[in-house]
Formats: structure tokens, sequence, C-alpha cells
């Protein structure tokens, strides 16, 4: 799908910058829980896409120095094991921060991933299929499978 890391790097880009607009609502307007986004508040979502997005980070900073990742098959045989209870756990962990601590992560570690992603040779990830569909699917693939959470928590609160 993708030749280079510029044309990954790109459309990540692009996919993740409606989601800042999340980083626009109040504390008060991120707490509250809303029935058309899965029963999730705005922090919520905040919290698992950037959760997501530290797995993908710890991926990167492996292949940056090494062939693969460990973190990615412990992470994988996680997945598969426990399931969407990971999902729980994030919003367990991440609802006991501080909502500056969640802003924090949220406004820095989408970057720091794409650093990560411009130091890793793309024949450990852009050009290996296995690696490639991770990131895929812990950024732009996922994004999208949030663009109505992110919708409902943008509409109630305009």
């Amino acid at each position: 799908m993708y030749l280079d890391a510029l044309s990954f790097l790109d459309d990540e880009r692009d996919a993740w910058r409606p989601f800042e607009a999340l980083d626009s609502l109040s504390d008060e307007q991120l707490a509250q829980p809303l029935a058309t986004a899965h029963g999730w508040s705005g922090r919520d979502l905040m919290a698992h896409l950037v959760a997501v997005q530290e797995e993908a980070l710890a991926v990167a900073r492996e292949l940056a120095v090494n062939e693969s990742s460990p973190r990615k098959a412990s992470a994988d045989a996680d997945w598969d094991a426990r399931g969407d209870a990971i999902n729980d756990e994030i919003l367990v962990t991440w609802g006991a921060l501080p909502m500056d601590e969640v802003r924090s992560r949220f406004r820095t570690v989408p970057g720091e991933l794409r650093g990560y992603l411009t130091v890793v040779p793309e024949t450990r990830w852009v050009k290996s299929a296995e690696y490639l569909e991770f990131f895929l699917s812990e950024t732009t693939d996922h994004y999208a499978d949030h663009v109505d959470d992110l919708a409902a928590v943008l509409a109630a609160n305009r």
C-alpha cells in the first residue's frame, strides 16, 4: 500500500488532525459520557487513542534499533488472550490520571510516534507487511474506527 514512509506519515497526520479538536474542549466537556459514543466521554476517546499510539511508539522505538519488536509480539499475544478487556483497563488507568497529564500526552505522543517512524528503516516497517499492518491498525485505521465517536463528542459540545 505504501512505497515510502513519508506517504504513510502524511496520511497519518491528515487522519489525526480532526481529533485534535478534542483538545479545544473544556475539562467539563471532555468528562461528559455520551450514549452516542458507546458511553465514552471525550476524555475516554482521547485516552483510548493515545494509549494505542503509545503502544505503537514503543514498537517504533524497538524497530529503530532492532530488526523486530518483542513489544509487538507481546502486545499481539495479550490482545489475543484478553481482547477488549485491554480497552477497559486503558479507561481505568487513564481515568486516574490528572487531566493535565491526559492533555499533555494527547498533544505530544502523536508527534513523537511520527518522529520515531522517521528514523525506523523503511525495510522494518513500510516494506514489512506485518509491521505496516500493525502501524496502520494502531493509527489511520484505528482513527477511522473512531470518527463517529469524535463527531458525537464534538456535536454534544457545540
